[in-house]
């Protein structure tokens, strides 16, 4: 049985494969833009051999004057909602797909921890959003555990909406 580490690093593994095949199968490129992933979600696409057949362009954009600069949030809705919101990560998701040119983004935004975090968004809670041609889903989820632990749930999550995401658009083709 493996530790705990290894069925993570297993787990983010085999969802970037599924997300490679997909999107080859597909022809679809992914985009990815990050705050408190870090770059995470791009490095797990792009620990997969061949990567660059579907991935070019992934963005991390920490701090709010990038996520302004780089995707084109609007400074009043940061300062309206905050960072780590829906309306956020939708602007982020869709600019991502904008200035990269791909057809299929992820955004993620959080409170990883182990400070930061207040009542209405206490630590471990992230915002997911993801966007395509068919339109932009977000959910809001309440992650365990510390800044590690949040950052790579948060990771596989957004690695498993990217899989479905293409799961349903097959779908609407068939």
């Amino acid at each position: 049985m493996p530790d705990l580490d290894t069925q993570r690093t297993l787990d983010l593994r085999q969802l970037a494969e599924r997300l490679g095949e997909a999107c080859r199968a597909g022809r679809i490129m992914v985009t990815t833009a990050e705050s408190c992933t870090g770059g995470g979600v791009a490095a797990a696409i792009t620990d997969i051999a061949g990567s660059s057949d579907y991935f070019e362009t992934g963005y991390v954009t920490y701090a709010n004057g990038a996520k302004t600069r780089l995707l084109g949030v609007p400074e009043a809705l940061l300062a309206t909602h905050g960072a780590v919101s829906r309306e956020v990560v939708e602007a982020m998701a869709t600019g991502a797909c904008r200035e990269s040119g791909a057809d299929l983004a992820v955004a993620v935004s959080g409170v990883a921890g182990p400070g930061g975090g207040s009542v209405d968004k206490p630590v471990g809670t992230v915002w997911l959003a993801w966007a395509d041609a068919a339109g932009t889903r977000a959910e809001c989820r309440h992650l365990p555990g510390d800044r590690r632990a949040v950052r790579e749930q948060a990771v596989c999550a957004a690695l498993a909406g990217l899989v479905a995401c293409l799961e349903a658009s097959v779908d609407r083709r068939t």
